[in-house]
């Protein structure tokens, strides 16, 4: 639960002081901001992931106050992202911060519009921060999204407040030109083992939306519970949702749910990826349908977290057509262009027998205009060259470079981020490995499988698993600093990462976290 309003103005007092934060005290002069606050270096060192290109500039900062507004071109999308960028301004500030959509660049405005390079492709963007004004060009509104949030962590950490403290703020004079590694940069959240709410998968979201993550990727089915409603196959929700880890109420999305899931990553360029697993982890459906049940037990309500036991009669047709009609229906709902089918653990099922499965969800999957997506074991079937494999454990994951698919790299040993940071820690699994910091960062995805190099790949995921996890709090606590790690490999190029450089970045975002009421882990590497 978010700290309330008395608890984060408790907060603020501790970070900076009475004196500086207490509501008697004047605002300081538009032209004399605090220094500390505004000096050429202070925002520009902070900045996750680590763009491009940043040459930091002599000349004075752009300082935030009651004149400032934002204007946009005409473009309907930039202006959302103005709108957005405002509404952060002025919870924090009290000012006005108007917006001009369409409008000439007056002084002191924050200017975003459509252009520059094209080089940038459809994420890039440019940034120029000086004393009369910021501009944030791109040749597509994502990059302008992502622009703001690069000059989101360039403003001091109170920009977060949700408390107006009527004062200005800086931004240094940089200038910085920026655009990702992959086009693939992923986060996962499995709501089946615990349930999560729309709110919170929305936190997650702006989460992931922060660090410029681009793909949020929700595990909705598994051995203890389905979470998505299905019409044509009611019972999914009706028997299959009712239970979690440990038991509890579990939960599903009904498609209102689901649709504003969805919505509210696209407003952020996130694509949104459903996973329904099979033939394995499902026990939650069969306990649903048990005439399509071949599971070495019996289906009914499931608390425990064993693996592979459960399974689909893959020769009985009677399961393809609920999987017809689950995919129908999902394909429907989802406006991205995958749909994941898990495919991994599978313990009841010989070779043939999980090949021929594969290659035939593969098929109703394409037969409603989606590209499958899969857990590295089904590399053992024939792929499209549009299926994507994710590596997790990387005994099988370059056999899809036979059929031209491509990779999603999420090694289960460095960001898989439901690990526990060290024996010690009270949450999370540890059967991968034990992961802190510097080891979820210090990796290269071009060289992490032999053979595969970055042509084979199209991007990174960070999954986490919740076994351990009840909910987003405890969810943040693994993700917080390891996600940002895990972006920062997505995005930043090989040659710009650098360890040293990342532990002190990153230790600039913790007031940002404390102000945003998240939760996260004190890791002993970092000089926080």
């Amino acid at each position: 639960m978010a700290p309330s309003r008395a608890q984060r103005l408790a907060l603020i007092l501790a970070l900076c002081g009475a004196a500086a934060c207490g509501a008697p005290t004047p605002a300081p002069a538009p032209a004399a901001p605090q220094p500390s606050r505004t000096g050429p270096n202070i925002g520009a060192s902070r900045v996750v992931p680590m763009p491009e290109s940043l040459s930091v500039a002599t000349g004075a900062p752009f300082i935030i106050d009651s004149t400032t507004s934002i204007v946009t071109d005409g473009d309907a999308e930039v202006w959302r992202t103005a709108d957005w960028l405002a509404g952060l301004i002025r919870k924090s500030t009290d000012f006005r911060i108007p917006v001009n959509r369409g409008g000439a660049a007056t002084p002191k405005s924050v200017r975003l519009r459509i252009g520059g390079s094209a080089s940038l492709g459809d994420e890039g963007y440019e940034l120029s921060v000086s004393a009369d004004s910021i501009v944030i060009v791109a040749p597509r509104p994502a990059g302008i999204y992502h622009g703001a949030q690069t000059l989101r962590q360039l403003l001091p950490a109170d920009i977060e407040s949700d408390i107006g403290l009527g004062r200005p703020m800086g931004a240094p004079a940089v200038r910085i030109v920026d655009k990702p590694r992959y086009a693939w940069r992923g986060a996962m959240l499995d709501v089946a083992r615990h349930f999560f709410t729309v709110h919170e998968v929305k936190q997650f979201i702006d989460i992931a939306a922060m660090y410029k993550l681009n793909v949020v990727h929700l595990h909705l089915t598994d051995d203890q519970g389905w979470r998505v409603q299905i019409d044509s196959r009611p019972r999914l929700t009706s028997v299959g949702s009712q239970s979690q880890v440990g038991g509890g109420p579990g939960g599903f999305y009904t498609k209102q749910d689901y649709a504003e899931i969805v919505k509210y990553a696209s407003d952020r360029y996130i694509t949104f990826v459903p996973e329904i697993e099979m033939p394995s982890h499902i026990n939650a459906a069969l306990s649903a349908y048990p005439e399509i049940s071949c599971s070495v037990r019996p289906a009914g309500v499931y608390t425990g977290t064993d693996v592979g036991w459960s399974a689909l009669c893959v020769d009985k047709e009677e399961t393809y057509r609920l999987i017809d009609d689950v995919i129908r229906e999902l394909a429907a709902m989802t406006p991205g262009p995958y749909i994941h089918i898990g495919g991994d653990e599978v313990a009841t099922l010989n070779r043939e027998q999980y090949v021929k499965f594969i290659e035939r969800a593969q098929d109703i999957v394409a037969k409603y205009n989606k590209q499958m997506i899969g857990w590295e074991e089904i590399t053992k079937a024939r792929l499209r060259p549009t299926t994507l494999a994710q590596q997790w454990k990387s005994d099988s994951a370059s056999a899809a470079l036979q059929s031209g698919a491509k990779l999603i790299m999420s090694p289960s040993d460095k960001i898989y981020i439901d690990m526990k940071y060290n024996a010690n820690t009270e949450l999370g699994l540890d059967w991968a490995a034990l992961i802190e910091l510097r080891r979820s960062y210090d990796w290269n995805p071009a060289t992490y499988v032999p053979g595969v190099g970055d042509q084979n790949i199209v991007g990174v995921e960070a999954p986490l698993w919740s076994e351990t996890v009840r909910n987003i709090t405890s969810a943040e606590y693994l993700m917080m600093p390891r996600l940002p790690a895990a972006a920062e490999v997505g995005w930043t190029p090989q040659a710009l990462r650098n360890w040293e450089s990342f532990r002190t970045r990153i230790a600039g975002q913790a007031p940002r976290w404390n102000y945003l009421g998240i939760n996260w882990h004190r890791s002993p590497e970092v000089a926080w």
